[in-house]
Order: C-alpha cells, then structure tokens, then sequence
C-alpha cells in the first residue's frame, strides 16, 4: 500500500499524485492539514524519510519564524512539536510504501519508491 501525504493547494504535491496515479497507483490520500499527523507517526515518517525534523521542516513559513524555530539550540523534539502544533510546516508530500519514504520534491523522486 503506498500513501501520499498530501495538500491540494501544493503544486509539488498535485505533481507527485498526478506521477503516481500515471504509474498505475492509486495511493491512500492523507490530507494532514485536515488530519495532523501525531507526534509518533511524525517520528516514524522522519525514520522512514532518513531525514531530521530540522531537513523536513518548511523554514519559509511565517509560522518558522513567529516560533523562533530558526535558532541554535532548537531540538529535534521541539521542531517535531512544532510540526504536529502546525502540520503546515512539513514539507509536503511525503510519499510511504512499505518501510520505506520520500520526499516527493521533486516529484520524480517517488519513483525511487516505485522502482525499489
């Protein structure tokens, strides 16, 4: 089963959906801003991702800024926090199949998923 994590107002994330569905696969939407992601699965993503809280999240958001997230010193705890107090700042789309994730920026990278 693959699953997209998803925004609709995201061109990237419109692109990655449009690149999986023409591949012949139809994904498990999550809308996270509907549904936030709690802190368990956000960690299990990063996991999947091989990436750190601090490589997933959206550091042009107003939001980055208000909370001072950019300092030194911010830990991987408050960034993560951070993300499921305000889902719109993770990058988007993450793409899951299996164990394995990408970032779908840019979008060919889902087929690294595909491919596998």
């Amino acid at each position: 089963m693959t699953t997209i994590y998803h925004n609709p107002r995201c061109s990237k994330s419109r692109q990655t959906l449009a690149l999986l569905r023409d591949q012949g696969i139809e994904p498990e939407i999550m809308l996270y801003l509907e549904t936030p992601l709690d802190s368990a699965l956000l960690v299990d993503l990063l996991s999947k991702l091989g990436l750190s809280a601090a490589q997933l999240v959206r550091r042009s958001e107003q939001e980055f800024k208000d909370r001072k997230l950019g300092i030194s010193g911010t830990s991987e705890e408050q960034l993560v926090a951070a993300m499921v107090e305000c889902p719109k700042l993770i990058e988007r789309p993450i793409v899951v199949s299996g164990d394995r994730a990408v970032l779908g920026r840019p979008p060919e990278n889902v087929l690294e998923l595909i491919d596998a």
